[in-house]
């Protein structure tokens, strides 16, 4: 894996789940507008995948993909996150997001989306880091591969919003392992003061 897909990749992990900026050492929920059901909880596993996207498409808008990564949070809530090829927004994110995955047949894994979430340099900022955009969804996306032996195929996912609005993805893996981590939350050693 090349430097530069590793920044790219921190960069996502950055922006969509801000507790892998302080090294996994502060939980912290990241907070997503338009979100009735409140803040995400934090990330326990993320995998970076490295390949091609012969489609991505955004509300009928077509890009390239320069990373994907998969992550999945300790209450279940799993993503498909997308860093995309656009030369005028260097934050230009997506993330097929949803609940209850489950395991196929063979080495087929599927997630039921239920929530778009798309980030742009245009986003609002906390902390100084930009709260992705939710909009609700139906859709699924397939896995074929195995993250436990580090090999993945292929990823597609085609989800809708209430609006009408089609998301699309074609993922296909170059063969080589995947990065798959795991993070675990440790107590803030950072102490607050006691009388603020």
């Amino acid at each position: 894996m090349t430097m530069r897909l590793c920044r790219q990749f921190l960069a996502v992990a950055i922006i969509f789940f801000p507790v892998l900026a302080h090294g996994g050492d502060i939980p912290r929920p990241v907070p997503v507008a338009n979100d009735s059901k409140g803040p995400e909880p934090d990330i326990d596993m993320f995998a970076l995948m490295s390949g091609t996207c012969s489609t991505v498409e955004i509300a009928g808008r077509y890009f390239a993909c320069r990373s994907v990564a998969y992550f999945h949070s300790k209450q279940g809530r799993a993503n498909f996150t997308i860093v995309l090829d656009d030369p005028s927004d260097e934050s230009h994110v997506i993330s097929f997001s949803g609940e209850n995955g489950r395991k196929g047949q063979g080495d087929l894994y599927e997630l039921p989306i239920d929530r778009m979430l798309l980030n742009s340099k245009h986003r609002p900022k906390v902390d100084g880091l930009p709260v992705p955009s939710v909009e609700f969804s139906a859709g699924t996306c397939k896995q074929v591969g195995n993250l436990a032996v580090r090999q993945i195929s292929s990823i597609s996912c085609m989800a809708m919003d209430k609006s009408g609005r089609r998301y699309q993805l074609q993922f296909q893996s170059d063969g080589l392992p995947i990065t798959v981590r795991r993070v675990r939350p440790s107590m803030p050693t950072i102490l607050q003061h006691p009388f603020k």
